[in-house]
């Protein structure tokens, strides 16, 4: 018998689930409240009437599922505090759920197997996206990681990446799957401006709701994808909402923006990729990694990730998600093309990987004979904190050092 307390705070809307699982029977509980304030004094309360309700004491739980954001900074915090604290007391994993995973996942039951654009009301005229396929037998699998952008530049960003997406998700021989909004972002004015009427929408108002956290932790569970209370974070999109005394003094008013879009699109690696990988590879590094251990990288779970300008593949980064650090096991952006802030594009999303999984900041080791990496990685706040002797192999049967470098990511 499996029980699972879902809490979910990103938004205006709290809301707190029970997912239980007999005998192969799957039920979902769950209460809300809404409000602007008050998530923090509400949350606890709202839980108890739950269990009260639903006859599961807080020792039969199995695990504590939250909404991991993006959304309000206050309110993810809200519902990491609470599950952190509750899987301590309790003993129990905590199970971390994308806020837009969410969403995406409740259309994708009304639209079964087609491509869906989730977005979320991120403030300020801008909102968080990400695109999702339903493969059905798999569940949901990322086409385009969360972003955070202006709302007005929501159309041009997915008409330069959907075929990319039509390309990853279609079926050989089928025909491709439909496009499908979702979520209170596309109610930004803007938002939908240039994109095709054809497109079929589903509930344009909706949030990220326990229910939905519930329902997906309880897969994730079962896949083993639980961790430890201490572990779980949540998940930023926006670095900051305002900016400090001195930077307004040096003339910078209002909030700080999004970035406009570009034509260059970050995708989940996928083997279909692999071939244009290893080319890339073998054109930049003197000792590079083989067909087979990008093979094995990706059998072995690891976040990697692709960058396309104009469908041509310009970078690749691979990382493997520890407990601690995620360690960036290689990186590479086509020579034509560096200088040019990819490298600072792969970067940051394997950083926002490393954070989603509660990760405290990335590792990753250089050639002391690599001047330009070296720059290139001290400008992004990376800085030495090891040498591994002999590691590289440098021809002629000689072995060359590795500089250890580390980057630790600012406390929230």
């Amino acid at each position: 018998m499996t029980h699972i307390l879902a809490i979910e705070t990103s938004t205006t809307l709290c809301t707190v689930a029970l997912v239980s699982e007999r005998a192969g029977q799957i039920t979902t509980t769950q209460r809300s409240l809404e409000g602007t304030s008050g998530h923090a004094a509400n949350v606890l309360p709202l839980i108890e009437a739950l269990l009260q309700d639903c006859a599961v004491s807080r020792q039969a739980l199995s695990a504590i599922a939250f909404g991991q954001g993006p959304g309000a900074f206050t309110g993810i915090r809200v519902a990491c505090g609470v599950a952190q604290g509750l899987g301590l007391a309790l003993g129990l994993p905590v199970v971390p759920i994308g806020a837009l995973t969410a969403v995406a996942a409740s259309a994708s039951a009304r639209h079964p197997g087609q491509l869906i654009l989730a977005a979320l009301d991120a403030r300020m005229d801008e909102i968080y996206f990400a695109a999702y396929i339903d493969t059905l037998a798999n569940g949901l699998n990322v086409l385009q990681p969360p972003v955070l952008m202006a709302a007005r530049d929501a159309p041009l960003f997915i008409m330069q990446r959907h075929a990319l997406w039509l390309q990853r998700s279609t079926v050989a021989g089928a025909e491709p799957p439909g496009m499908c909004l979702v979520g209170e972002g596309w109610s930004v004015s803007g938002t939908r401006e240039g994109l095709p009427t054809q497109w079929a929408e589903d509930d344009l108002s909706a949030r990220p709701q326990a229910q939905a956290i519930a329902t997906l932790a309880l897969r994730a569970f079962k896949q083993g994808e639980a961790v430890p209370p201490e572990q779980a974070a949540p998940f930023y999109l926006r670095d900051k909402v305002a900016f400090t005394t001195i930077e307004r003094a040096e003339g910078l008013g209002g909030n700080p923006r999004a970035s406009a879009p570009t034509a260059v699109a970050l995708l989940p690696m996928v083997s279909a990729d692999l071939p244009e990988v290893v080319a890339l590879e073998a054109a930049v590094q003197s000792f590079p990694w083989t067909s087979k251990n990008f093979d094995d990288a990706l059998a072995a779970g690891y976040s990697a990730w692709v960058l396309r300008k104009d469908g041509e593949l310009v970078g690749f980064c691979i990382a493997m998600l520890a407990p601690d650090l995620a360690h960036i096991l290689v990186i590479a952006v086509a020579r034509f093309c560096q200088g040019k802030g990819f490298g600072r594009q792969l970067l940051d999303q394997a950083a926002r990987s490393a954070r989603q999984h509660g990760a405290e900041g990335l590792l990753l080791e250089v050639r002391p004979s690599n001047i330009q990496a070296l720059d290139f990685y001290a400008r992004q706040g990376f800085s030495q904190i090891g040498v591994r002797r002999d590691y590289y192999p440098a021809g002629r049967g000689q072995r060359e050092d590795a500089l250890v470098l580390k980057k630790a990511f600012e406390q929230s």
